[in-house]
This record gives structure tokens, sequence and C-alpha cells, in this order.
């Protein structure tokens, strides 16, 4: 995963966690493609001073991810939720082309609707 995405991932999960002038520079930084002058300008500090504050925003994230693993747990689930559903659509599949029953139809209906309201949350 690029630093850049992954960063920006990771404020979704974590940003809330930082200090408000933290979540900002990473917010214009990250997600507002700003440059570190662009922001310097804007809040009336120094380049450095917005890269030091980001450089530690980053280390931060990167370090709650690493204890707290919530965004590797979250992508992980959502790729295995999306298995469940193409194994479900194989076996409906499948059912069509050998001898239909509507029992496995709707178990398999069932998986998918309960898979796709899960990946919702």
């Amino acid at each position: 995963m690029a630093k850049n995405m992954e960063i920006s991932l990771l404020f979704d999960f974590y940003g809330d966690m930082l200090t408000e002038k933290q979540r900002n520079m990473i917010d214009y930084y990250y997600n507002d493609d700003l440059s570190l002058a662009e922001i310097a300008e804007n809040e009336g500090i120094t380049r450095q001073g917005v890269r030091d504050s980001i450089k530690r925003a980053e280390s931060q994230l990167l370090e709650m991810e690493e204890r707290l693993g919530l965004a590797r747990r979250f992508y992980e689930m959502k790729n295995g939720f999306e298995s469940i559903r193409v194994a479900a659509r194989d076996i409906q599949e499948y059912n069509k082309r050998s001898g239909f029953s509507h029992d496995i139809d709707e178990r398999a209906s069932r998986i998918l609707e309960v898979s796709r309201r899960l990946c919702e949350i």
C-alpha cells in the first residue's frame, strides 16, 4: 500500500486520537493535497513546523495501527466477506446447473444478504 494511502486510511481509523493541530495538518496535507509551504502560510507557522507536526502524527498513526491493528483487521474482514459472497454466488450458479434446489438457493441468498449488510457497517 502506498504511504500516502496508508496514512489517509489510518487517519480515518485513528484521527480522533491525534491533537486538533495534528488532525488539521494531516487533513490539509493528505486529504486537501496542500503543500507544506501552503499549510505553513495558512497556519502562520514555518514549513519545518508543519513537517514536524505531520511526521509526529504519522508516527503516532503507524504506532496505533501496530498496537491495535484495527485497519488491518477491518480490511481482512472485508476481504473475507467478499470471498464469502463469491462462494455463495458460485453455489447459486452450481445449483442452477445441477438440479435446482429452492432450499440451497434461499440459503445462499441469505448468506449474500448477511455478508452485504456486514460490509456496510
